[in-house]
């Protein structure tokens, strides 16, 4: 067989793109040894990288709107500064790797602390640098849908969608209620994705106030230790940085009325 490294890199990226019968057509023309072939090989290898690249923006907007993020938030957009949060530990889940081996993370906190941005930031960045499946949810709306597929009489069909995602974020755990039902299917959710999909929860809850939202403490205990067992947990802390942003431009007047007055 000719050795041709041009041609065995477009055979690659025409395989890639699921163009098998391209590919081997590439083998054998480059067997033939044709000039007018390997001529044609650097224009071929440059429409392919931009086919490639054009696939991967393509799918990488799919992902992002199919993932139902409520906003796009980034790693760049948080505030460290103004935050109690852990920003080593926040960087090290930015990169993604507890993605491989299904572990969970549990963002605990206040409202209004950013647990919801990090949340997305993670989950953007699982989608954009990392091509992974994520799923975004409000706790409450994720319960709803369960009950009612359940009524329907089609039990199992989110959890089996679910399963197939790298990610499934659950937002704002503790903030509404839901029936006790409603608390046995989540938990049979989470068990299902136990060790094959990572969960981010984030809750304003402690861990010891989660059988109020789950209504049975036995299978609070049970949903925890599985949770926990391979867990990241970033505490938030309880200063809201919406709180302090509108007390600081309540001040703002003030000081500029101060201001005036004195030059008067």
């Amino acid at each position: 067989m000719r050795h041709n490294p041009a041609a065995g890199a477009i055979i690659i990226m025409l395989r890639s793109l699921k163009m098998h019968g391209m590919a081997e057509a590439v083998g054998e023309l480059t067997e033939q040894g044709s000039p007018a072939f390997e001529a044609a090989l650097p224009i071929l290898s440059q429409l392919l990288k931009a086919e490639t690249a054009d696939r991967e923006v393509r799918s990488t907007a799919y992902q992002l709107k199919a993932a139902r993020f409520p906003n796009y938030r980034d790693l760049a957009g948080f505030d460290f500064a103004s935050s109690e949060v852990n920003e080593a530990l926040a960087r090290q889940l930015h990169r993604c790797d507890f993605l491989e081996d299904a572990h969970n993370v549990v963002l605990v906190g206040g409202p209004g602390t950013g647990k919801t941005h990090l949340a997305t930031a993670i989950g953007v960045q699982a989608i954009e640098h990392h091509r992974k499946r994520v799923r975004f949810f409000s706790t409450v709306e994720l319960v709803n849908a369960l009950e009612q597929e359940k009524l329907q009489g089609k039990p199992g069909q989110i959890a089996g969608r679910l399963t197939h995602s790298d990610l499934v974020i659950l937002d704002e755990l503790g903030y509404l209620p839901f029936s006790a039902s409603g608390g046995a299917l989540l938990f049979h959710l989470l068990s299902k994705l136990y060790e094959r999909t990572s969960v981010i929860i984030t809750t304003n809850l402690s861990f010891g106030e989660w059988a109020t939202v789950f209504g049975d403490p036995k299978m609070t205990t049970a949903l925890l230790d599985r949770l926990t067992h391979r867990c990241h947990i970033l505490e938030t802390g309880n200063d809201s940085f919406r709180f302090k942003n509108s007390s600081a431009n309540a001040a703002k007047p003030t000081k500029e009325k101060s201001r005036n007055l004195t030059n008067a």
